[in-house]
């Protein structure tokens, strides 16, 4: 009776001893898992970058309350297009609800900023009212941020973002206390956001954060405001949704039976937005590249039988020397594993280095789990002794007399 390392060591050197024909047939499953892997990297990293730029800006400690739901036809836009815009009035009711820490009102737009000579056009403008300082996606990595009063009060200052402050700035300048315009405006430099980077190629550091009140001496009050809410216990997050849907419904004298003309948002809701429009994809994809699997699972067993008919004299010698059906069939499950599995391997280092690369040279990110390299050599181990079943049940089967006899 064999051993599995008897089996494993007879496979290598079999598979070494046709090491053109061993590479031909495992080259299939070798495009196949470096696709599989290239992808999933890909699309992890994708997943990890969408859902780090949304908690930046969403944050995971709040909701938000807009004009308008979540709309995935015409018709739910044409049920909802009307929907009244969102006031300070409002905000002001819903912060009244006991179980509200901080309600802040926002509003953005798009518009030329400039200091002298250097000027950089749509970049966003978002106005903020003074309860912004509870949220933890606002910050300022120099300078400070406005205060409650310089809001209130309308002041002309503003805070920037990195990348914004770059630009107009450079590295020599210290852009604290410097004027810009913004929209034609003047205002002077309290601050400067961290670095946040970029998400498909997309900077989330070029914008100006001004007091609402300036914002809407630019920009008017045709923009709809959009509400961040902040409850009391982030545990009790359901319970002070319902308390600011109540305390807006009642604002707006709808009844019962009405449905609510606005929508809430939390950062989860944003994700479950995102993932159901792009699972569907992501799935299709990776469908269609497994099935090259298949074709290398078919190409395995094509070989496997064909080496079953090379070596018919060597497993009719092995049975005659008292080797059992067993034994022939582990042997060759164990040749076609091992083929198979080593292709998966190969894939798999250079699945990593394609995702590796295209993260390096492109704004898509890429992010290699221990999981799909699990799963990808695992596969192909599965392939292996799937298709080379066949084969194996066939050489096992072989009478040693009638094989020794064979030419």
């Amino acid at each position: 009776m064999t051993t599995l390392f008897e089996d494993a060591g007879v496979a290598l050197a079999a598979i070494w001893s046709a090491k053109l024909r061993s590479f031909m047939t495992v080259l299939g499953n070798i495009v196949a898992v470096t696709s599989i892997i290239a992808v999933v990297a890909l699309i992890q990293g994708l997943n990890a970058s969408v859902s780090q730029a949304i908690l930046s800006q969403a944050g995971a400690d709040s909701f938000s309350i807009q004009q308008f739901p979540v709309v995935r036809s015409d018709e739910e836009f044409e049920a909802v297009r009307y929907n009244p815009r969102i006031t300070l009035q409002e905000a002001k009711a819903i912060r009244r609800a006991s179980s509200v820490s901080a309600v802040m009102a926002e509003s953005t737009a798009v518009g030329r900023v400039s200091y002298r000579e250097k000027a950089i056009d749509n970049t966003r403008i978002q106005g903020v009212t003074s309860e912004y300082v509870n949220f933890s996606t606002f910050d300022a990595e120099r300078g400070r941020l406005m205060s409650p009063v310089e809001i209130e009060t309308s002041r002309p200052v503003a805070i920037l973002g990195w990348q914004t402050s770059d630009r107009l700035f450079g590295g020599t300048l210290d852009p604290i206390d410097k004027l810009i315009q913004v929209a034609g405006l003047h205002f002077r430099v309290i601050g400067v956001s961290s670095k946040k980077g970029t998400l498909l190629g997309q900077s989330q550091d070029e914008f100006v954060i001004l007091p609402l009140g300036q914002f809407t001496k630019m920009f008017g009050l045709r923009n709809s405001l959009s509400l961040t809410i902040k409850p009391r216990d982030l545990l009790q997050i359901g319970h002070t949704m319902d308390e600011a849907a109540v305390a807006l419904r009642a604002v707006r004298h709808l009844s019962p039976k009405q449905p609510d003309n606005f929508g809430i948002f939390t950062s989860g809701t944003i994700l479950d937005i995102y993932h159901s429009a792009t699972r569907g994809i992501f799935a299709v994809l990776v469908g269609v590249v497994a099935l090259s699997l298949v074709v290398g699972g078919i190409v395995i067993m094509n070989i496997m039988l064909m080496v079953v008919t090379e070596r018919t004299r060597e497993i009719g010698l092995r049975k005659a020397l008292g080797a059992r059906r067993w034994d022939i069939m582990a042997q060759m499950l164990t040749e076609s594993v091992l083929l198979s599995t080593s292709g998966g391997v190969a894939g798999t280092i250079f699945g990593a280095l394609i995702a590796t690369a295209v993260s390096s040279f492109t704004p898509i990110p890429a992010a290699v789990e221990p999981w799909a390299v699990a799963l990808g050599i695992g596969i192909t181990a599965l392939v292996g002794l799937v298709f080379g079943l066949s084969p194996a049940m066939r050489a096992a089967h072989l009478d040693p007399i009638e094989a020794l006899r064979r030419e």
